[in-house]
């Protein structure tokens, strides 16, 4: 990419030699969905061969992706994401973002979506799709923890925009946090009878989730997606309110494979949705995961 000397000094220039590139930035999306090896890249892409060991090559060369061994005979490499890709996961979801409301939508803020909305056909494509794994996340403990509990029989990840927010204009779809996780509270020991856990996410930091479960005395985790990790790997819809990017609200219903066998999106009557989530992952856990 030929740039002005003018640019050298420019962050927004230099990060376009990455993100600029379509392919490159589509590479990284999938990346970021779990997809590191390189037929699956290119299934996914449907990029030829040849361009798609270009990109990668040029990821890794830029310090955004490394290569990791995972076969030997023959030699075969996992594409993954440095500190320095972890660190684009924000702009991609802002992309992401961006596109929803101004290319795919009409313009307006929203924490909802319409059921003939690109979000909406997203969201409930994740069906049968898995999780990446190891995707950790802080909790208001200190701890990471991962999105989908490793020891139950079921994992019900329900997605907020965020507990305590003044939002500076009513927005559709925005208020009920504080009331979606008090009746999952509520809802809490048929859960646990089931085997089954609940999660919840926002992009909310740590320490402002510990301090509402303490009030709320939630006896399940709040995790923070502040880096959008969660985000990306499935792509969740978003919106802007009070300063931040937020998370729409969802509700996703994963075995223990890491599967995503039931979506509620969008999420319009909470008791609804709380009561759907708990009959659908206690059938799950009854099956066995």
């Amino acid at each position: 990419m030929r740039m002005h000397n003018a640019d050298d000094d420019c962050g927004i220039a230099q990060a376009a030699v990455i993100t600029g590139d379509w392919w490159n930035v589509l590479v990284l999306r999938e990346i970021a969905r779990g997809h590191v090896r390189f037929d699956a890249l290119a299934a996914e892409l449907g990029l030829s061969r040849k361009v798609l060991t270009e990109r990668l090559g040029k990821l890794v060369a830029r310090g955004v992706l490394r290569r990791s061994l995972y076969q030997r005979r023959p030699v075969r490499y996992e594409y993954l994401l440095t500190d320095s890709g972890l660190a684009l996961l924000p702009l991609l979801v802002a992309m992401q973002d961006w596109g929803d409301r101004w290319v795919l939508g009409d313009g307006s803020v929203t924490a909802t979506a319409a059921e003939d909305s690109a979000e909406h056909a997203r969201m409930h494509a994740l069906t049968g799709s898995r999780l990446p794994t190891e995707l950790e996340l802080p909790a208001g403990d200190g701890t990471m923890r991962d999105a989908v509990a490793p020891d139950a029989a079921a994992t019900v990840l329900f997605t907020y925009p965020a507990t305590g927010i003044p939002w500076e204009e009513p927005l559709p779809g925005a208020a009920g946090c504080t009331l979606e996780n008090r009746l999952f509270r509520g809802a809490w020991p048929a859960f646990r009878d089931a085997g089954v856990a609940v999660h919840g996410v926002s992009t909310q930091l740590p320490h402002e989730q510990a301090a509402f479960a303490e009030d709320e005395a939630l006896p399940f985790p709040l995790l923070s997606d502040t880096r959008l990790r969660l985000a990306a790997a499935l792509r969740l819809p978003t919106f802007h309110g009070a300063g931040q990017l937020r998370l729409k609200r969802a509700v996703l219903v994963l075995d223990r494979r890491r599967t995503v066998r039931h979506v509620l999106f969008p999420v319009a009557d909470i008791p609804h949705a709380v009561e759907e989530a708990r009959r659908l992952a206690t059938a799950l856990a009854a099956e066995g995961g």
